[in-house]
């Protein structure tokens, strides 16, 4: 996850470079082409005195980036980079993996960075497009979903490009597209921030406490709902956004959840499971999961069924639920969860990659 990536590991080495009072190399992947380690999107935050932060390659390439942004210090200027497999990798750089990539290295744009920070860091979600080759290389336009963008391109182009960001940010990702104004034509990388996903999970116990320490890590919005106050605690669940003392059904309501979200029903209880389950069935929650054993989920889809919920509603309920990886463990059936949860985000089955 870029977003969540950038946030936790090279934005706040940005910041505390700033503070240093040394200067800063902004290195973004742009373009891949075959099998690379990292996807376009992925950053490598550089310090003139040689300190890194985030990653390009994995490491195949990073020291060859290091070299060019010295450079750029020296000489001043960004400049596009290209990467790839190489006749003899003993000697030259390149991709082990046999793929292509593109990098743009810029000087930070301190002002615009500290908006996209702040943005990102509240969660917002935003578009930001960047010159990488033609006139004004280096040149941004950051766009939220709503209101005035920042920076600015070209006045002929900038509201074309504006449009194009807002419709990326609907599917998320990034494009490489050539945008010809009246000076020649721009080559601009666009990449959409779209807002952190989130994670519900109804029932403050044993295992919600794993769960959320394993989501926040991969950049969810955490909100932890029990009626049962005793276990509804902020010493509980120091990484969740919110805890929330409610009964599940009345909390999903105020919550909404979109198709950014995953509603996990862990209670075991159905005096809580079922209303959250129907409530959560009304809504375009992305994924939504009950805890419990096959013949206690055959239980509980009777019940939905008399309380109106069709076959179509019950299909979207991952139950029992989480991946088959075996363990039996609080901190194991979390990562199973969580593992199931990001499978369904991709659209993937979570099978091995050996087996593709």
């Amino acid at each position: 996850m870029e977003r969540e990536t950038l946030v936790r590991d090279v934005l706040p080495a940005i910041e505390r470079w700033q503070a240093a009072g040394l200067r800063v190399a902004l290195a973004t992947v742009v373009r891949v082409d075959g099998t690379a380690p990292r996807p376009a999107g992925a950053k490598l935050a550089v310090a003139e005195n040689g300190t890194l932060a985030g990653s390009v390659s994995g490491g195949c390439v990073e020291g060859a980036v290091v070299e060019e942004a010295q450079a750029m210090f020296r000489a001043g200027g960004p400049r596009l980079l290209h990467y790839g497999i190489t006749a003899d990798m003993l000697t030259d750089v390149g991709l082990s993996c046999g793929g292509q990539i593109t990098v743009f290295l810029e000087p930070l744009d301190l002002a615009l960075y500290g908006r996209l920070a702040a943005g990102l860091q509240a969660g917002a979600a935003l578009t930001l497009a960047t010159v990488v080759d033609g006139p004004g290389q280096g040149a941004k336009l950051l766009v939220p979903p709503l209101g005035d963008a920042g920076g600015g391109i070209h006045p002929a182009l900038d509201a074309t490009i504006a449009a194009d960001c807002r419709a990326l940010l609907l599917t998320g990702g990034t494009a490489l597209t050539t945008y010809s104004g009246p000076d020649g034509a721009r080559l601009i990388f666009l990449e959409s921030f779209p807002p952190s996903p989130r994670l519900i999970l109804i029932g403050a116990v044993h295992v919600a406490i794993p769960l959320h320490r394993l989501a926040r890590e991969l950049g969810y919005h955490i909100t932890v709902v029990d009626a049962r106050r005793v276990l509804a605690t902020p010493e509980r669940f120091p990484q969740a956004h919110s805890v929330q003392v409610a009964w599940p059904d009345e909390a999903l309501l105020t919550l909404a959840p979109d198709r950014h979200t995953a509603v996990v029903v862990l209670t075991h209880d159905a005096k809580f499971d079922k209303p959250a389950l129907l409530t959560a069935l009304a809504t375009d929650a992305g994924y939504i999961g009950a805890i419990g054993s096959r013949s206690t989920n055959a239980a509980r889809f009777a019940a939905l069924r008399a309380a109106g919920a069709t076959e179509t509603d019950l299909a979207r309920i991952h139950a029992p639920i989480g991946l088959d990886l075996g363990g039996r463990s609080p901190a194991e059936i979390a990562l199973a969860v969580l593992a199931e949860i990001v499978a369904v985000r991709h659209g993937r089955s979570g099978g091995s990659l050996r087996a593709k």
